[in-house]
């Protein structure tokens, strides 16, 4: 789009900053995605011209990432909102915003490269060099952040650099040097508190997370950041370790591991009083005014990803059982609705189901590799119907976790709810109430072997429970009152309710 207008570096229409301001007031503001194509792309070109000295390409810069700012933040609330986009939608805004983020953070990067490296003329931005490093970091969160949201490979180029920014800030004294990271920016941050930021973030299961979740985690994180510990002494509140010597992914500390100097420790033992005082407001159903998401969202939402945080902070879900390494082949299929069409006798049985490859299994859970063309509408928190082949009825799992290698192949982690479901059609007891619909089907999860079968739960479709609403069902000859014992978890298009049985004669209401 842009990069016709650029000649050689002696008529560079960025040369001078007046001219550079004359451009980006001629880009189209009505056009929010175009725009910012057109500024990714300027700040693409100022980051690949080394002819510019230091002051001015950091000018340029800021000034390119500064107007970017309130139309991004624009695009991150639609791209991020509560409700499911359509691919379309979702596609657009990720391919803008994920380059956008993609080429803000190469650039501060780059620029910091060359301010490290002592290039002639390092010394005009030395006084703003820890803004330079918040910066980086806090566009790399960004690009961690829509890689994650696809569950991408994240590019090892982002380790490497939080790596060499942290040394340098270090050994610089500048790591909680205090900057506004930009104009309007509610209070101050640091390259520690961003870093912090980065690494508590990532290292807290964000591949079991929906991009939604992801957001609103990594916005929680932002509020609280100062009170994210990034040292170099291991303690009992660490929680992650990054090495700076050998930068990769941040793992969780491992007591009594080898421990060498430049390993950096995270720790947010400060946080937990804090997010644990928002849960109780949040459990009232209060945002609270000071909470910036970046959007418009529920309590209930936000509560999750309180609960979520919290969980990693006292300690990480663990495998419940032993996965073995055992190939087998599933007929799967996804989603609530076409679960039970399955599940019903005889429904759409001329469609032709997918077949999984299972490359290993617990009793509570699976693994499977998918390649990029089967992958698609895989999302956390989707319902998978499952039939092992020659086996005539079929469970269910719900999607836990998703991460693609470097083949672009997706590694799906489910939880399995229940190795046989039935499926039954539900009706209000008494009958008369808004709401809901007789004749509703649901999907019966059969109790595992072991498990305690005072009560049963329920796959029902979304938004049809209520605490104040009996049920009545019929099962294996017997009918059955359904009555709420609580809300067990929300899935993408189903929720999994507990209700307490009472065996009915016929005819009994």
């Amino acid at each position: 789009m842009l990069s016709g207008i650029f000649g050689k570096k002696s008529d560079h229409p960025l040369a001078d900053i007046r001219s550079a301001q004359k451009l980006l007031d001629e880009l189209p503001k009505n056009d929010t995605h175009k725009l910012l194509m057109d500024l990714a792309e300027l700040i693409e070109s100022v980051t690949g011209n080394t002819g510019f000295k230091l002051d001015h390409q950091f000018a340029l810069l800021c000034l390119f990432d500064e107007a970017a700012q309130p139309y991004a933040r624009k695009l991150i609330a639609e791209y991020f909102a509560p409700r499911e986009l359509n691919s379309f939608q979702e596609s657009r805004l990720w391919l803008v915003l994920g380059n956008l983020s993609r080429q803000t953070a190469i650039a501060y990067c780059t620029l910091f490269d060359r301010y490290a490296g002592a290039e002639k003329g390092s010394n005009t931005i030395k006084a703003q060099a820890p803004l330079l490093m918040a910066r980086a970091v806090h566009a790399m969160v960004w690009q961690l952040k829509y890689i994650c949201a696809h569950y991408d490979l994240v590019e090892f180029s982002i380790w490497e650099n939080l790596a060499h920014i942290f040394i340098y800030a270090e050994r610089q004294q500048c790591l909680d040097a205090q900057v506004r990271l930009y104009p309007g920016s509610v209070g101050n941050t640091s390259v520690r508190c961003e870093a912090g930021r980065l690494l508590g973030w990532y290292g807290s299961g964000v591949s079991s997370l929906s991009p939604v979740h992801m957001h609103l985690t990594e916005r929680i994180l932002a509020q609280y950041c100062a009170d994210i510990d990034v040292q170099a002494q291991q303690n009992q509140s660490s929680l992650f370790i990054f090495d700076l010597n050998d930068p990769d992914a941040p793992v969780r500390v491992k007591m009594n591991s080898t421990v060498s100097p430049s390993m950096r420790f995270v720790g947010m033992q400060a946080m937990q009083p804090k997010l644990e005082l928002l849960m109780k407001t949040l459990e009232k159903d209060i945002v609270p005014e000071g909470l910036i998401l970046g959007g418009n969202y529920g309590a209930e939402l936000i509560k999750e990803a309180v609960r979520h945080l919290l969980t990693y902070f006292i300690g990480p879900p663990v495998r419940g059982s032993v996965r073995r390494a055992i190939k087998i082949n599933f007929n799967v299929e996804n989603s609530f609705t076409n679960v039970v069409e399955r599940v019903r006798a005889g429904l759409n049985f001329s469609k032709e189901r997918p077949v999984w490859v299972i490359e290993d299994i617990s009793v509570n859970s699976f693994l499977t590799v998918l390649s990029a063309q089967g992958s698609d509408g895989m999302r956390i928190g989707g319902v998978l119907g499952m039939q092992l082949e020659g086996v005539p009825h079929w469970g269910v799992a719900v999607v836990r976790r998703l991460l693609r290698n470097d083949a672009s192949q997706l590694h799906v982690g489910a939880e399995i709810l229940a190795t046989q479901v039935t499926g039954v059609a539900l009706s209000q007891s008494g009958g008369g109430a808004r709401g809901f619909e007789d004749g509703q089907l649901a999907l019966w999860l059969n109790a595992k072997p072991g498990e305690a079968s005072d009560g049963a739960n329920l796959l029902m479709r979304a938004g049809m429970y209520s605490a104040n609403r009996s049920l009545q069902t019929h099962l294996n000859g017997k009918n059955y009152l359904l009555i709420p014992n609580g809300l067990q978890e929300k899935y993408i298009d189903c929720d999994m309710a507990r209700f307490r049985l009472v065996e009915q004669e016929e005819g009994e209401e």
